[in-house]
């Protein structure tokens, strides 16, 4: 924990200081080619499989990422009971954060929490009930050397509020947020929960959050369409944005991103221009496709 004391907003410095800052790419499909069965828990591979987990890690910080996320995605006590590993919570949470501590040396670690995939208005789930839940999360993040919790993939506003909360009230670190939109037919941007950008900007702002964007759903080109529409409500907070390769295609039995790297980094001037300050991938992206990322951010986007 003391590593993250130290690193204690210094992301949000660096971005305050004119900085672009480069995050990395996928875990899931990066975690499905090193074998990963459909079925099996990505997070337990934090214990038994660690040199692997460390592989990814390290392949974006040699791309030049400027920082990592942890494998836990799903590490909610809601998610792990799927695989009846509800009581290893703590256990598989610090070890995440612990080898992405080890990969990341100097550069920063992202302590991923993802939705539980329970449902607040269907009565599946109370508030304190999400509370809880990403509160222990968190807090084993932490205790293993994340920076920053990194809110992720969310669709329903109020489970992204009590994270985000759950992150601010019991941790030191930095609370990050993103949510998951998709382009409706008349153009607008909304979750699968109906929520748009500007109502997650006013909201988890108010929740505490240090830094608000979107990741999955969508390739880099219809994330400036976000960026600009949270731009549009409020100018000051940074954005983070973690794109797909591009919207998959099913070929020969088997989903593939499609998007380059050289078409992924084609965007990214006029990403930062609309207002990102980290850029990333998601789904389908590589180190190559952070590598591409990182020489025009270093080029000063010209």
């Amino acid at each position: 924990m003391a590593r993250a004391i130290i690193n204690m907003g210094k992301i949000i410095e660096a971005i305050k200081k004119g900085k672009i800052l480069v995050s990395d790419g996928a875990w899931g499909t990066f975690l499905q080619k090193k074998g990963l069965q459909p079925g099996e828990c990505p997070e337990l591979w934090n214990i038994t499989k660690p040199d692997e987990v460390m592989e990814i890690a390290q392949s974006y910080i040699e791309a030049g990422a400027d920082m990592i996320e942890t494998n836990s995605f799903g590490g909610t006590v809601f998610k792990l009971k799927n695989y009846g590993l509800e009581a290893r919570v703590f256990e598989i949470n610090k070890a995440a954060a612990e080898i992405s501590r080890k990969a990341a040396g100097d550069k920063f670690v992202l302590g991923s929490a993802g939705p539980t995939g329970k449902i607040l208005m269907m009565g599946e789930v109370t508030k304190e009930e999400l509370y809880e839940a990403f509160k222990e999360q968190c807090i084993a993040l932490e205790a293993g050397g994340a920076d920053a919790i990194m809110v992720e993939t969310m669709t329903d506003l109020e489970e992204a509020r009590l994270a985000v909360g759950a992150a601010k009230e019991n941790t030191h670190c930095e609370v990050f947020c993103t949510m998951t939109f998709e382009k409706t037919a008349d153009g607008k941007f909304m979750s699968m929960m109906g929520v748009s950008p500007t109502e997650m900007a006013g909201a988890l702002v108010n929740a505490g959050a240090d830094l608000l964007g979107a990741n999955c759903g969508n390739g880099i080109a219809d994330m400036i369409g976000i960026v600009k529409e949270i731009r549009r409500v409020n100018q000051e907070i940074p954005i983070l944005v973690h794109a797909n390769a591009g919207m998959p295609v099913f070929e020969d039995g088997k989903t593939i991103f499609p998007e380059t790297p050289d078409e992924m980094a084609a965007r990214v001037t006029e990403i930062i221009d609309a207002g990102a300050n980290i850029i990333g991938g998601c789904c389908g992206t590589t180190p190559g496709h952070i590598c591409k990322i990182r020489e025009v951010a270093d080029s000063g986007c010209k």
